[in-house]
């Protein structure tokens, strides 16, 4: 076997393979699996590993380099829009919401917590107004459904009846 990977053990019941975001290798497996085991699944998912590890490394050329100074301009517009655009959809939806923080996660658009407190990355205000809305949208149909089902859904086409263009359009671009 010619790829490392980092091998953990668990009383999981599948075989998985996960790829970090430094493209380190993840092997997960059942207790009872042995090497030879391990590694002929590694060898057989090879094509997947490797095409997955160049994604990843695509991924970081692709990434935009921020300055300080655009960083701190970006966080204080953040800091703005979030509560006007919130409160303008949150009133819309009839729905309220608790503390908004901007953040600046590395694999997340925005979150909600049972709670009601909403977080958005700042980096949001650097991509086109309609999919700072959709986030938005999203993390407030969560204060009715805390969960993706069909009902989720329906409360957010309900408020961007092109959601899944906007959905689609925002899982192209690099956080």
């Amino acid at each position: 076997m010619d790829i490392s990977y980092q091998w953990i053990r668990s009383r999981r019941k599948t075989i998985a393979i996960q790829i970090d975001r430094n493209g380190q290798v993840i092997l997960r497996t059942p207790y009872g699996i042995t090497k030879r085991q391990a590694e002929k699944f590694l060898d057989e998912k090879k094509d997947w590993i490797l095409k997955n590890i160049r994604q990843m490394e695509n991924r970081k050329t692709d990434q935009i380099m921020i300055s300080e100074e655009q960083r701190r301009e970006g966080i204080e517009r953040a800091k703005r829009i979030f509560p006007e655009r919130t409160a303008y959809f949150a009133l819309r939806m009839g729905v309220d919401y608790g503390r908004i923080t901007i953040r600046e996660q590395k694999t997340r658009w925005g979150s909600c917590s049972s709670k009601g407190n909403l977080n958005f990355n700042w980096k949001l205000v650097l991509l086109a107004p309609e999919l700072l809305d959709y986030v938005v949208v999203h993390e407030l149909a969560h204060r009715r459904e805390m969960n993706h089902s069909k009902n989720f859904w329906k409360i957010v086409e309900a408020e961007l009846p092109d959601y899944r263009e906007r959905r689609r359009r925002l899982k192209e671009c690099r956080i």
